[in-house]
């Protein structure tokens, strides 16, 4: 594709869970390098969002396109694009009986087929990025919140995706180790990584973010710039929002 196709595409998008329509006739695209940072109430629909991207959910209408490829129910098709997408969840899904390399090291050999040693080099050279190149032996539960989530972190880089999606990637952690997290989220943010966050961290994305995309009751509200949002917010439910949590 090229360069100037945005990379996510999402058309009319709609996904239902009985009576609630988590997500309502949403349409957005995310340009290559662009950092859109989703925010909203709960249960505004920005995590069902956000997993309907990588079929996790699987949406009751609309299209999902992936670097110019329409994203269909095909289980080959998905799992291709899944290799491309990596996604960092609340909770850290590290395998307990694996250590920190060792997890970094699965889908590298696994799904991209390369050889170990390979994979390992590039374990210790994402370890050393997201600032504990000292816990490649250590097991998930010798690690803080913040050091499995930076874990989680690399373990999607290994697979060198095109987008990274991350969803609350800080809601479980103590707030002395959100900082950590979110400082390697930005480096990535500053070195053009693609991606697509779903927080509550003001901060980072006034930081960070290109576009801060709102969202109430699974419909978009308003999409704008940090800047605008935070100096000028266009839509009174977008005001209300912020003026209860900047404090």
């Amino acid at each position: 594709m090229s360069d100037t196709t945005p990379i996510v595409q999402i058309r009319n998008l709609h996904k239902r869970f009985g009576r609630i329509h988590a997500v309502n006739d949403i349409s957005l695209d995310v340009e290559r390098g662009e950092v859109v940072v989703i925010i909203g109430p709960s249960g505004s629909g920005k995590s069902t969002l956000l997993r309907c991207v990588n079929r996790l959910e699987v949406p009751n209408g609309g299209s999902i396109s992936i670097d110019g490829i329409e994203i269909h129910n095909d289980e080959s098709q998905i799992n291709q694009m899944r290799a491309e997408v990596g996604m960092v969840f609340q909770q850290f899904n590290l395998f307990p009986h694996m250590t920190a390399l060792e997890n970094i090291v699965l889908g590298p050999v696994v799904v991209r087929n390369w050889e170990r040693e390979r994979a390992e080099i590039l374990a210790h050279e994402l370890l050393a990025k997201v600032g504990i190149p000292e816990k490649a032996d250590a097991y998930p539960e010798q690690l803080s919140g913040g050091q499995q989530q930076r874990v989680a972190i690399a373990r999607s880089l290994a697979m060198q995706p095109k987008i990274m999606l991350f969803d609350e990637p800080t809601s479980a952690l103590d707030p002395e180790m959100i900082k950590e997290v979110l400082d390697v989220m930005l480096d990535l943010a500053h070195e053009g990584m693609t991606m697509l966050v779903v927080s509550h961290e003001m901060g980072f994305a006034r930081a960070a973010a290109k576009r801060i995309v709102f969202m109430d009751q699974g419909q978009i509200i308003e999409i704008t710039t940090p800047e605008l949002l935070f100096t000028a917010p266009k839509h009174e439910r977008t005001q209300r929002f912020l003026s209860q949590i900047l404090h």
